[in-house]
């Protein structure tokens, strides 16, 4: 008889389908918030167009970027060369305000002195009228997310451009993270109606969702100046959003406060009441007047909306996955419906999504399974135990969504399979009532497809 072999757990060395993106990706999006900007990837063409590829599909708005164009002869002997004649034919054809250089793995790998090479090509170039600001940021993939290159270009900008000075009395910095130019634009609506003005980096608002054109326009209009940058420094103060990025390396909030001496007012991501209300508090002692009546009436409507749902929502159980600071926004407005958060994961492995999933939504944290650096094979193993009722994320989570047989609420980056990401909101009463909307109506769409008599009153 043959001996019976016992069975073997497979040790698994790679992510499959990553809940992640990669991180020059979100400096790219930096970049395209600047006024005049270009982003530049030093490092292979198919990281260009790889990105080129996720941002269009979300935004449906075109977008250049550059590349130095890495060969294997570039790779073995550097590529200091390809990037000084990139940069060159970048001015050449565009002219740009910015040029954003972000390393890809590759050109990290063989230790490129990238920083030593643009300082060269600065002095090489001193007093040319067409030389623009050149930033660079370290994006390494195999170091890091899509956010981690969002947060270090935004920090990397600031560093490079802003400085100190009088202080201006009514404006502010504002750093909202990745969110859609739906909620870009409703942020400034909220910070002008305290009477503040802010200088939001990035500002992709207008050039990944601007209006039709008749030309096509290699460097869209709109995006944040580099004149506006260099006065962040003298702002009243910096907001800042995402909690886990708060807990996490040095951010630009951060930066601004240790060299300019700008306080930085720290917040989560304001989706729900609680969340939002911090907004208005914040924006409320900042420029010493109190919330604008049409966001109370926002807010009061929201709260009705709350009460007319709850029958339909409570002890509903949801997965959530995506960025850590969009997770942990959104246990802690479902935590405020009678959702409960049952799964919360993310690509991201900053070591404290528990942590501030406790702080925002602490009536739940000890009912939600946390799992973090998790790719979506993981995610889909441990929500079957769990048996939720919808998902909320982005749309890598469709496959996820149709093996558990259960409704896809899209929120966040990327929303590649339907139209209109970019317009979706998400922050501040109103975006939260819109969110809330689709939650409740998927739930209702499920009840009345699986209904053996059909409802057409709910």
């Amino acid at each position: 008889m043959n001996p019976v072999t016992p069975a073997i757990e497979p040790r698994l060395e790679a992510t499959r389908n990553a809940c992640k993106l990669c991180t020059p990706l979100g400096a790219c999006l930096v970049f395209r918030g600047i006024r005049g900007a270009m982003p530049f990837l030093h490092g292979s063409q198919g990281c260009a167009t790889y990105i080129r590829r996720y941002v269009i599909s979300h935004f449906r708005e075109p977008m250049d970027i550059a590349s130095s164009n890495f060969s294997e002869g570039t790779a073995v002997f550097g590529g200091g060369e390809n990037l000084t004649r990139g940069l060159d034919n970048v001015i050449r054809q565009y002219h740009p305000e910015l040029i954003g250089i972000a390393t890809t793995c590759l050109s990290e790998t063989i230790g490129e002195d990238v920083p030593g090479m643009l300082r060269a090509y600065a002095t090489a170039r001193a007093g040319s009228p067409d030389l623009p600001a050149l930033v660079h940021v370290s994006t390494a993939s195999y170091r890091g997310t899509h956010m981690h290159g969002f947060h270090d270009a935004v920090r990397a900008t600031v560093a490079a451009l802003a400085c100190q000075g009088a202080t201006l009395p009514r404006q502010i910095n504002l750093l909202p993270g990745l969110v859609s130019p739906a909620d870009l634009r409703h942020l400034r609506e909220i910070v002008a109606a305290f009477g503040l003005q802010a200088v939001v980096l990035p500002d992709y608002a207008d050039t990944l969702d601007g209006p039709a054109w008749d030309d096509y326009q290699a460097l869209p209009d709109g995006g944040t100046s580099c004149s506006e940058i260099a006065t962040m420094g003298q702002s009243l103060a910096t907001v800042q959003f995402g909690r886990a990025l708060a807990l996490t390396a040095e951010s630009a909030a951060d930066r601004l406060q240790a060299t300019c001496a700008v306080p930085a007012c720290k917040l989560g991501l304001p989706i729900g009441l609680r969340e939002t209300d911090a907004l208005f508090d914040c924006l409320a002692r900042l420029s010493r007047q109190a919330p604008p009546e049409p966001f109370v009436k926002e807010r009061g409507r929201l709260v009705d909306a709350y009460v007319d749902g709850h029958k339909y929502l409570a002890g509903k159980r949801a997965v959530l996955y995506g960025e850590e600071d969009l997770v942990v926004g959104l246990a802690a407005f479902l935590t405020e419906t009678g959702i409960v958060p049952v799964l919360a994961a993310s690509g991201g492995k900053s070591g404290v999504l528990r942590q501030t999933l406790t702080e925002a939504a602490p009536e739940t944290a000890s009912k939600t399974q946390v799992v973090d650096d998790a790719d979506f094979v993981q995610i889909e193993a441990a929500a079957k135990a769990l048996q939720p009722d919808l998902v909320i994320g982005h749309s890598k989570g469709a496959k996820l969504a149709r093996a558990l047989d259960i409704p896809l609420v899209r929120a966040g980056f990327p929303i590649h399979d339907r139209f209109g990401g970019q317009r979706l909101h998400h922050l501040g009463y109103r975006g939260t009532q819109e969110l809330y909307d689709r939650i409740v109506n998927a739930l209702l769409e499920k009840t009345q497809t699986e209904s053996d008599i059909g409802y057409s009153y709910m």
